[in-house]
């Protein structure tokens, strides 16, 4: 008799209580804006709301999807292909806020650079996994060089390209450490990744000095008060939120800082929201919630029945918590500000229905899973 496949309910649970933390928070941080810009305090509630459902019915689907089927080539090409030509297709589009980043289609905008995070989790997955069966390790040789890393790298760093031209330096570093993560695992050598750190650093380096705003962003994250009514501005106002929230918050809907003082406060600094109305018992709730997503990601990983649904695990919990720890960073500035969002709670439809995608996914690797 064929073993019944059981939910994870931990995993299940936590992405929607996740999703409906976000739905509260949304409406309390965005109900004085959309009230100013829009007359209606609700309209990114309701935006947010219809990309949940899309979500929740696509994780949903693939659930119910034996995850084996996404390794066949044809799924994973044409992925990768039509994420390719979004991604290029946003350069031939009008701007939106001075970048490439949307493809706007009527009232619906999508964001390429978030579904290529997907698409790169899936192509490693599969690309690895058919290279490196029977091989432990991807050893320091020109032979693992030319066979495995470089076509495994290529259409990575295509992909990065393209996002730092949107241009998004975030999302791009983003892209890379969820690619380096599943290397690792896969097996390679740690002297690539210092090759691979060591050729980034002046890269990275000039990316950052060569550009004024970037520049001045990091002079802000090292003395936001040299500038506080300019780049240091969103971390000062960000920071006086998460100071004024205490041990128990201001209470539900009662934040001052998202009353036009914190930009982005739907959105990338909705962290700070929680941190101010909620506190330190409802920022550490999030901080636990995403924990608990992390603990049965690394179970489902560890105990995949083949080495195509551990890599698709690990990136997927790797892309969940590499971005929440990065926003979590940015509101709390130990970071320099960049627009990460929280995955589940910051508003964004893009994001949003990646996540929930990537959850089905990762629910489906837990329900074939052997015993840990």
């Amino acid at each position: 008799m064929a073993r019944r496949l059981e939910n994870d309910g931990w995993l299940f649970g936590v992405t929607l209580t996740l999703c409906l933390l976000g739905a509260v928070m949304i409406y309390s941080a965005s109900a004085v804006t959309a009230e100013h810009q829009y007359g209606r305090s609700y309209i990114f509630l309701l935006r947010q709301a219809a990309w949940l459902v899309i979500g929740l019915f696509g994780m949903f689907a693939l659930m119910r999807t034996d995850y084996r089927k996404l390794r066949e080539p044809a799924v994973v090409y044409t992925v990768v292909c039509l994420v390719l030509l979004m991604l290029v297709g946003t350069f031939f589009l009008d701007k939106s806020h001075a970048t490439h980043r949307w493809i706007k289609l009527g009232p619906v905008n999508i964001q390429p650079s978030e579904l290529a995070k997907l698409a790169v989790i899936l192509y490693l997955a599969w690309f690895l996994d058919l290279k490196r069966r029977g091989k432990a390790q991807m050893e320091f040789s020109k032979e693992d060089f030319l066979q495995s890393i470089l076509p495994a790298a290529g259409p990575i760093l295509i992909c990065v390209i393209l996002i730092l031209l949107q241009p998004d330096l975030g999302t791009s570093i983003e892209v890379a450490l969820i690619a380096g993560a599943i290397l690792y695992v896969a097996g390679m050598s740690w002297k690539w990744i210092a090759i691979s750190a060591a050729a980034a650093m002046p890269v990275l380096y000039l990316l950052i000095t060569q550009v004024s705003y970037r520049q001045a962003r990091l002079m802000a994250f090292l003395d936001p008060t040299s500038d506080p009514q300019g780049a240091g501005f969103q971390l000062l106002q960000s920071l006086i939120a998460v100071g004024s929230g205490g041990f128990t918050g201001v209470g539900l809907m009662e934040s001052k800082q998202k009353l036009f003082y914190l930009p982005e406060a739907h959105t990338d600094f909705i962290y700070a929201v929680i941190c101010e109305e909620l506190g330190f018992v409802g920022a550490m709730t999030v901080v636990a919630l995403f924990a608990v997503y992390g603990w049965r990601g690394m179970r489902a990983a560890f105990s995949a029945p083949d080495g195509f649904g551990r890599l698709l695990a690990l990136g997927i919990t790797a892309m969940v918590l590499s971005q929440a720890l990065i926003n979590f960073a940015v509101v709390l500035g130990m970071v320099p500000t960049k627009g990460i969002p929280l995955p589940f709670i910051s508003y964004g439809g893009s994001s949003l229905l990646v996540m929930l995608l990537a959850t089905g996914v990762l629910l489906n690797i837990s329900q074939q899973a052997t015993e840990a």
